[in-house]
């Protein structure tokens, strides 16, 4: 039996509140099993082999909640083989146990270590660039990015079941992620440069020479940091610790040629 469009779009859409119950004991247990009870109830007419279904779903369950939604997709394709009789109740379980922690690492490398800083530095040079709309943009395009993403996993889990594994190696994610934070390194490069070009002043002279300076060194430094393995986030630590001591110098400089002038 396959499913309708819309109990998936069902699914698909509670699966986006994944952690919304999450807890100690089954961390992101109750969140899948409520994300997957509507298409439990429609391939499942007896309530007792409905409620044996749940019962599966509702067992431990950890992984990066947007790379779970190829395992939510999966798991149906599985639990539709069960209710026609092609697969033993342990295959969704088998499917999920194999694949969670694989995808976890995949979600946390790509996501949380290059695509979410990646535009939270993309916001802040849009920002001090252009103003508060680029905040906005950059917000927009990450959730339109993400949220597709997502979607495409939970529909590829859903028409392939185990072939969705070879579907995400194609993507190269962990590559990709590897490009992303160099280009990230080089924004917080370009940030420091242009908070240290603001601290120089309208009034003009040093001020901006050393902001635009720091914006290729500032540039330069992070691309071969990152280069040598030095992850993202502390180097965008210590990019704000030395932004601000170089807005500081460009404002002592600005001043100190204006008021020699």
């Amino acid at each position: 039996m396959r499913l309708r469009p819309a109990t998936l779009a069902r699914v698909f859409w509670r699966c986006l509140f994944l952690q919304a119950a999450w807890n100690r004991r089954g961390m992101q247990n109750l969140g899948f099993a409520y994300a997957i009870d509507p298409a439990l109830r429609a391939l499942y007419a007896d309530p007792g082999a409905r409620e044996e279904a749940l019962q599966r779903h509702l067992r431990f369950f950890n992984c990066h909640p947007y790379m779970a939604a190829a395992i939510m997709g999966g798991a149906i394709h599985h639990e539709e083989k069960v209710a026609a009789g092609q697969e033993p109740g342990a295959a969704p379980l088998d499917y999920k146990a194999t694949l969670q922690g694989p995808l976890a690492a995949v979600g946390d490398g790509f996501f949380w270590t290059a695509l979410r800083p990646l535009f939270g530095v993309v916001a802040v040079v849009g920002t001090l660039a252009v103003g508060w709309p680029a905040l906005v943009v950059a917000l927009v395009v990450y959730n339109l990015i993400h949220v597709a993403l997502r979607w495409w996993l939970f529909h590829a889990g859903y028409e392939k079941g185990d072939g969705v594994v070879a579907d995400i190696a194609r993507l190269s994610l962990p590559r990709l992620a590897d490009r992303l934070r160099l280009l990230g390194a080089l924004l917080c490069g370009a940030a420091a440069g242009l908070l240290a070009l603001s601290a120089g002043g309208p009034g003009g002279g040093a001020g901006p020479h050393v902001g635009a300076a720091a914006v290729v060194l500032g540039a330069g430094l992070g691309y071969l940091a990152l280069a040598r393995g030095v992850p993202l986030l502390p180097l965008a630590y210590l990019g704000a610790i030395l932004t601000a001591a170089a807005a500081v110098a460009a404002a002592v400089l600005g001043g100190r040629w204006n008021g020699g002038s």
